[in-house]
């Protein structure tokens, strides 16, 4: 009898052990099966019935695990797509620029060209500023009094800044300006710079060469005014004069009146006339033909920096009201008033001569003077001697108001288009500059 109860109790400790085992096992040591791996059996009743087929065991987390699946599946859809968003937002906006306006042909790039707006509005501000999203770039600009080395906050690791070379004061302040990025490069909180520069009406810009990058310095590209010899189109760039900003020229926008009215005068010139010049030559030929009848003409012996209110409002009337703009050469070809007459649709009638001075001189230079205007397909009337203004000035007689309308059209048409070409080619040489350089 205890011998039997001996074997029993051996029996059920050794079923124990047993099934000890098998659960620990199962629990631990069986590969388990996903659902994503198991075949889905469903009845054709309906998906009420989730039974077992075959060797398939019932798992009845199995609608969990498959819900839980599709939710990771959106989730990591929606997180890609979110990553190619910002890539995208990254791809289409790869720099930031901050301009410093230094010099008034700064207004001429940002409010004409660009077509930026500046707050506060007044022109005497001491701080003055704007943005825009340009291409890839996103820009800002500073002017004003108040924009001072090491006074104001550098926002951007790429500069462009905006310089007068145009006489020995200007430049001095100028290297100022250039030594302080310098010291910004050196100090990498600044990675590029490039320079917009008014030059020397003789194109005499030596002193700017050892800033350059591939004169051992550190600015990536240089703008410069005027039919500079070096001109390029790899790293410098010719830039237009533009309007007089300095004398608070406006941004003129084009009005029906302005297209359509017929003007009083055949031409106009108001401005300096200078001993010993073209100009005293102009004003022999309107007086003795009596053209200056039939012309706006207020001429004076000195040049005047500034314009009172009245004798801006003289010029600008003059312009408004005048089919062509005379345009004789002063200490250069280009001059301010050419793109201020192309402002109000009258016809520029230009100077074409070389003034003297190092401008030009080389073989890119085959249009020059004038080569970047040219080079744009400039529609005005070009001329070498002002003794051919009264032939253009017959002519101009019989010309019909809707044949002066459609030249209008044109002459506003292209200078709109020209600004643009201006803006476009700006961008993608910093763009092109600037972002080659962080991939090298």
């Amino acid at each position: 009898m205890r011998g039997a109860r001996k074997r029993l109790c051996s029996a059920l400790i050794a079923a124990y052990v047993f099934f000890s085992l098998y659960a620990a096992y199962t629990v631990f040591l069986r590969p388990q099966r996903t659902a994503a791996s198991r075949p889905a059996h469903r009845d054709r009743r309906g998906p009420r019935d989730h039974v077992a087929v075959g060797n398939e065991e019932w798992n009845p987390w199995e609608g969990d695990e498959k819900n839980e699946l599709v939710a990771s599946q959106q989730r990591y859809e929606a997180n890609l797509k979110m990553i190619k968003n910002a890539r995208s937002h990254l791809e289409q906006m790869s720099l930031r620029v901050q301009i410093w306006g230094k010099a008034a042909i700064g207004l001429y790039l940002w409010q004409h060209i660009f077509g930026g707006h500046l707050e506060p509005a007044e022109v005497t501000a001491q701080w003055r500023e704007g943005s825009q999203k340009a291409g890839k770039t996103y820009f800002s600009f500073i002017t004003g009094p108040s924009v001072v080395p090491g006074y104001f906050s550098v926002e951007a690791e790429n500069v462009v800044l905006v310089l007068n070379g145009r006489e020995k004061a200007k430049i001095t302040y100028a290297t100022q300006w250039l030594h302080y990025a310098q010291t910004l490069i050196q100090a990498h909180k600044l990675q590029h710079v490039a320079v917009v520069l008014l030059g020397s009406e003789q194109c005499s810009n030596e002193w700017i060469q050892p800033y350059l990058k591939r004169n051992g310095g550190f600015v990536n590209l240089l703008f410069v005014t005027y039919d500079y010899a070096l001109v390029n189109e790899e790293d410098i760039f010719q830039w237009p004069l533009g309007v007089a900003t300095y004398r608070n020229f406006p941004v003129v926008e084009p009005s029906w009146s302005m297209l359509h009215d017929p003007r009083s005068y055949l031409c106009n010139f108001l401005g300096t006339v200078y001993n010993n010049s073209s100009r005293e030559m102009l004003m022999e030929v309107l007086q003795q033909d009596g053209l200056d009848k039939i012309c706006w003409i207020a001429a004076r012996e000195q040049w005047q920096p500034q314009e009172t209110n009245e004798s801006f409002k003289n010029y600008q009337d003059a312009l408004l009201q005048s089919d062509l703009t005379l345009c004789p050469v002063g200490i250069n070809t280009e001059c301010y008033r050419i793109y201020e007459a192309c402002s109000y649709g009258s016809l520029p009638v230009v100077e074409d001569v070389m003034t003297p001075g190092d401008c030009g001189n080389s073989s890119m230079y085959h249009s020059a003077p004038l080569q970047l205007l040219k080079t744009m397909g400039a529609p005005f009337i070009f001329i070498k001697n002002w003794k051919e203004l009264p032939a253009v000035l017959e002519k101009e007689k019989k010309m019909s108001l809707q044949d002066k309308i459609q030249r209008r059209k044109k002459l506003l048409e292209w200078y709109r288009s020209f600004k643009a070409w201006m803006r476009q080619k700006f961008i993608n040489s910093l763009e092109n500059s600037f972002l080659s350089t962080d991939k090298g």
